[in-house]
C-alpha cells in the first residue's frame, strides 16, 4: 500500500502547486514542476497495480523501466480506461521531455509552449493544468477502486 500513499502525497502536492504556489508565483518552472508530480503520481499508480497483478499472479514480475510499467498494466489490464489513462500518461511524460518556451510569465495567462518531437505544439496553461490534475486524481481513485 506503500505506492498508492506516495501517490496521494504528489497529488497534494500538485494540487499546492497549482491552487498555491502558482497563484502567486504565475511561472512556468512551477507548470513543469507540477506536471512532473502528476508523472510520479501515475508512476507509484501503476507500480501499486502492477504490484497488486503479481501479488494474485497475473504477471510474473515487474519491469523496471517506467513505459514498461505502463505498457505492462495496459496489456495486462485491457479496458478502453486503462488504455486512455496511460495514453494520458505518455503524453504528459512527452511534455515533460519536450522543449518548452515560456509565454506571458509572471502574468495571468501564463502559458508554458511545448513543442514535442512530431512538431506538435502544446499549450499548457493554468485551465489546461488542472484538467490534467483532474484526470491524474481521476485515475489514481479508479486504480484504487479496483486494486
Amino acid at each position: 500500500m506503500l505506492e498508492q500513499s506516495e501517490a496521494q502525497e504528489e497529488l497534494k502536492r500538485a494540487d499546492h502547486s497549482i491552487f498555491v504556489t502558482l497563484k502567486y508565483t504565475k511561472t512556468c518552472d512551477v507548470i513543469k514542476n507540477t506536471i512532473q508530480r502528476l508523472i510520479n503520481a501515475f508512476d507509484y499508480t501503476i507500480i501499486h497495480a502492477l504490484t497488486k497483478l503479481k501479488a494474485n499472479k497475473k504477471i510474473k514480475e515487474i519491469p523496471h523501466s517506467p513505459l514498461s510499467r505502463a505498457e505492462m498494466l495496459k496489456k495486462t489490464y485491457r479496458r478502453p480506461e486503462i488504455t486512455d489513462f496511460i495514453n494520458f500518461y505518455f503524453m504528459l511524460r512527452k511534455i515533460d521531455r519536450a522543449t518548452y518556451s515560456k509565454k506571458e510569465e509572471f502574468r495571468k495567462n501564463v502559458t508554458l509552449s511545448v513543442i514535442l518531437e512530431n512538431g506538435e505544439v502544446i499549450n499548457v496553461n493554468i485551465e489546461m493544468l488542472y484538467s490534467y490534475f483532474e484526470k491524474t486524481k481521476e485515475f489514481v481513485s479508479f486504480i484504487e477502486s479496483k486494486f
